[in-house]
């Protein structure tokens, strides 16, 4: 009984296989029959040389000029006059600074169906009053 599933199972496996080979082909015929330009010549990207400096000529023409450093000075001092200037802690939002519960995305995701709920629980609440002063009302004439 065993002989009968590894033969099904390798007949199952050389379909699959021979599914797959014709696939592949009609792949790579659909991609030479698209790859063959029609009258039009295939236009490459130039290159452009950022940190290469090429020895031919011809590509000296793409490269890139050098970068030029910024006014490193003037930075460090606006930097440094930002620094000096005091921090009014009235402005501070101290609950934005602490970290969040473990559980916040949890309360998140269900605080819509707990307000369905919580509509729902008055509503209850509200039907039992009314039968018990109902109640007492027949009780009571």
């Amino acid at each position: 009984m065993s002989d009968v599933n590894v033969g099904s199972l390798e007949e199952i496996a050389l379909k699959r296989k021979e599914k797959l080979q014709a696939l592949k082909r009609k792949r790579e015929g659909n991609e030479e029959h698209n790859s063959v330009p029609t009258n039009t010549q295939t236009v490459l990207p130039k290159p452009k040389f950022r940190s290469y400096k090429p020895e031919d000529e011809k590509l000296n023409e793409h490269k890139l000029e050098d970068a030029k450093p910024g006014d490193v000075e003037a930075e460090v001092k606006d930097q440094l006059s930002l620094g000096k200037s005091q921090v009014i802690i009235d402005e501070l939002d101290i609950t934005n600074l602490a970290p969040r519960k473990p559980d916040w995305d949890l309360k998140r995701d269900v605080a819509k169906k707990l307000e369905k709920l919580e509509r729902r629980t008055q509503r209850a609440i509200a039907e039992l009053i009314r039968d018990r002063l109902k109640e007492r009302e027949t009780y009571i004439s």
